[in-house]
């Protein structure tokens, strides 16, 4: 598998209930902007905040699998954005192994970037974390040749 340089990542959590339902969805883009890759979910019941740092854990782990260098990720969860960026303590249990998982994986690359976008600017990963709260999961390889 060719190598990439930088993938884009949004990613997305959902909850059907806080806690409820739960799904994770996530896409990688290339460089130049093309889908490479998008997977989805079903993460049992568990709440959004769990959800949001899962999707992000699932993408993480497909750039790595992608041999990304960089990684450009973009979030709809001021929460996980500011957590990552230390500007919040991560004061749940719970969350802080996940936040724990980001920590580690950002060793694998050269460069991990968290950035806040806005839910509209999101709707594909919210898409795929909602499908996969009905069981519908699963990751496509989009493109092959990248």
């Amino acid at each position: 598998m060719k190598e990439l340089d930088k993938v884009i990542l949004y990613s997305d959590g959902a909850s059907s209930g806080n806690p409820g339902k739960a799904g994770a969805g996530w896409l990688l883009y290339n460089n130049e902007g093309s889908l490479v890759k998008r997977g989805s979910e079903f993460l049992g019941i568990t709440t959004n905040n769990v959800a949001e740092y899962l999707a992000l854990i699932y993408g993480l782990e497909e750039a790595l699998a992608l041999r990304a260098k960089r990684v450009i990720c973009f979030l709809d969860s001021e929460l996980l954005v500011n957590q990552l960026h230390g500007n919040y303590r991560v004061r749940n249990n719970i969350l802080q192994l996940f936040y724990h998982q980001v920590k580690y994986l950002r060793k694998f690359f050269e460069e991990l970037n968290f950035n806040y976008i806005q839910r509209f600017k999101n709707k594909e990963a919210d898409k795929l974390a909602k499908r996969a709260i009905s069981k519908e999961r699963g990751s496509e390889v989009v493109a092959k040749d990248f």
